[in-house]
């Protein structure tokens, strides 16, 4: 009898123990975020130290087991050594004030990608600053070669991050085997792997996946298509991309998500938000705790000048994703609705 009462207890605490367990993540995803730079004034700074760019959405971005994004910048009060333009008519330089950062905790961001062409804007001491900041803060980074990769654990499910871009100091996007070793290795020490690409010729002539790779101003921004292909062949489990500043199409690849770019998400100032760059998504992605495909959900926002994140009722950035998903992956059994649903077809 004693053993029959064991048993039945016994079973009790696996069935309860079993409801307790998460069962299904959820991983939000923004492109660009430069919240004001004091360079080459305070002119570009935004006002209220930038409590209110973000307030609109602050409530969806936490709203999520973990928040991502990709932070287009430096970190630096005053100081460093500015970087050497050879084109000044496309060269900006971004240095956003240490203040700033409290705006990403406020909203609630988890982790975000230091690897794309402006965190050397000013030289060594900007991304020393940059990392220092950020790790005060509690805001997991990585992408550059002396911090690639991240692993932190949120509601008992382990995360890894690792970031590429073509750009000095950056982890190579364009080093494959450099990449898919980073991410075997995460895929060892993380339930979810998270990958970051800032890739892809930019502007609004280049929305689209070319499945080649593409090169701007003489620089070679990488396979995208390829590239987020061998991350997910290596293990990962959410692709996203960075670097065109406009939305790209998203797919879904061995029950795995890939959004190809993000756009401009937060960009004060000094970038252009006209048309199509100045609209895109906030990606809610769900899965399984292994990574594997569940859906996914577009929240529309669009940038008022001078920038700023407000939700947009007209939900531009859907149909332009729906669009640019049917043409570049006709072959993906994928579908968008009217209200930013992904499924599997």
């Amino acid at each position: 009898m004693r053993k029959i009462i064991l048993a039945f207890f016994t079973f009790l605490h696996l069935h309860f123990q079993g409801f307790a367990q998460v069962d299904t993540v959820t991983v939000i995803g923004v492109g660009d975020i430069m919240l004001g730079s004091n360079y080459p004034s305070e002119a570009y700074l935004p006002a209220n130290q930038g409590k209110d760019l973000l307030a609109e959405v602050n409530d969806i971005l936490r709203n999520a087991t973990v928040t991502f994004g990709n932070l287009e910048g430096t970190i630096l009060n005053s100081g460093g050594t500015i970087k050497k333009c050879s084109n000044p008519n496309i060269c900006y330089a971004f240095r956003m004030s240490e203040y700033l950062i409290d705006n990403l905790v406020t909203a609630g961001f988890d982790v975000l990608s230091i690897a794309n062409n402006h965190v050397g804007d000013f030289g060594e001491e900007g991304k020393r600053n940059a990392v220092k900041v950020l790790k005060e803060k509690g805001l997991y980074y990585a992408g550059l070669t002396s911090c690639p990769t991240v692993v932190f654990e949120k509601n008992g499910i382990k995360f890894g991050m690792v970031a590429f871009a073509p750009n000095n100091g950056t982890v190579n996007i364009n080093d494959l085997p450099n990449a898919i070793s980073l991410v075997k290795q995460l895929t060892q020490q993380a339930d979810i792997v998270i990958v970051s690409f800032h890739g892809g010729a930019e502007g609004t002539n280049h929305q689209r996946v070319t499945r080649k790779t593409e090169t701007f101003f003489g620089e070679n921004r990488g396979n995208v298509y390829e590239f987020a292909h061998q991350m997910i062949d290596a293990g990962a489990d959410i692709v996203f991309g960075h670097g065109p500043h406009v939305t790209r199409a998203v797919e879904i690849y061995k029950d795995r998500f890939i959004a190809y770019s993000l756009g401009n998400f937060c960009t004060y100032k000094q970038f252009n938000l006209k048309g199509v760059s100045g609209l895109a998504p906030i990606v809610k992605v769900f899965t399984d705790t292994q990574g594997k495909f569940f859906k996914a959900h577009i929240t529309p926002i669009y940038q008022p000048h001078p920038g700023g994140v407000a939700l947009d009722k007209e939900k531009r950035v859907i149909d332009i994703i729906r669009n640019l998903t049917k043409l570049d992956f006709p072959e993906v059994p994928i579908q968008i609705d009217a209200n930013g649903w992904i499924t599997k077809k």
